[in-house]
């Protein structure tokens, strides 16, 4: 069982500090949810966690299995297990999928198989694979292609930043459908940020935990869900402080 451990990180952007002191432990195999208002540092968590330039690491630790992410470039922190999927997935024009993939670390002569394979479980047409990454294809096509390479590197930890946004329906049913196989599949534990309980009725979180204020102040099941949707983040907002 692998484990991802997040100890008092601490995140600035710019000359302002974002995360103040951010706690979480997960095993592989869970699926945990973050919630918060705008603001909060959620997508700050994610984008610290795989080495976004703009993100200055003051203080804390961020681990798999004992390896400090915080010491690695971002491709090594690929390589330790951690995969990020955008809340706006980019255009790379010039680089096809599967040779991304197996810049990642994809081994194997039968990676475009697949690739096919994971593409018709999430419901995307196959020739879209070997297109430009995200070149010309629309919001939910560019989740689904996220999740054809989150099937293909296998991840010990997938950190999804508002992963159902944009999404309709079915798009967002497929996607959750492969995370929750994922679990099970290869024991992948599932880190989801988002604002939105839809996500939650397609993704069972075993473990909720509410940011406010750059820091978790609540932590608990489906309950703290229910108290969200019943009085939003006000009655969290002083815990943060």
């Amino acid at each position: 069982m692998s484990q991802l451990v997040i100890e008092d990180l601490h995140v600035e952007i710019g000359s302002r500090e974002v995360l103040r002191g951010f706690d979480l432990t997960m095993s592989s195999g869970e699926v945990h949810v973050i919630m918060g208002p705008n603001g909060s540092g959620k997508s700050t968590l994610a984008h610290a966690l795989t080495g976004h330039p703009g993100y200055r690491i003051t203080g804390g630790r961020a681990s798999i299995d004992g390896v400090n992410l915080l010491e690695l470039t971002p491709s090594e922190r690929v390589h330790a297990g951690l995969f990020l999927a955008l809340q706006h997935p980019l255009d790379v024009p010039g680089v096809r999928l599967v040779d991304a993939l197996v810049s990642a670390g994809a081994t194997g002569e039968d990676v475009r198989e697949r690739m096919r394979v994971e593409a018709e479980r999430l419901g995307l047409r196959d020739e879209l694979l070997d297109r430009f990454i995200n070149v010309d294809l629309s919001g939910g096509e560019r989740k689904r292609a996220e999740m054809v390479q989150f099937g293909i590197l296998r991840p010990h930890f997938a950190v999804l930043d508002e992963i159902d946004s944009g999404l309709d329906v079915d798009a967002l049913g497929a996607v959750a459908r492969r995370l929750s196989q994922a679990t099970t599949e290869w024991n992948c534990g599932v880190l989801a940020i988002t604002h939105f309980r839809r996500l939650l009725q397609e993704l069972t979180p075993d473990v909720i935990h509410v940011v406010s204020a750059g820091r978790v102040v609540a932590t608990g099941g489906a309950e703290l869900s229910e108290q969200l949707e019943a009085e939003g983040y006000e009655p969290f907002a002083a815990l943060g402080r």
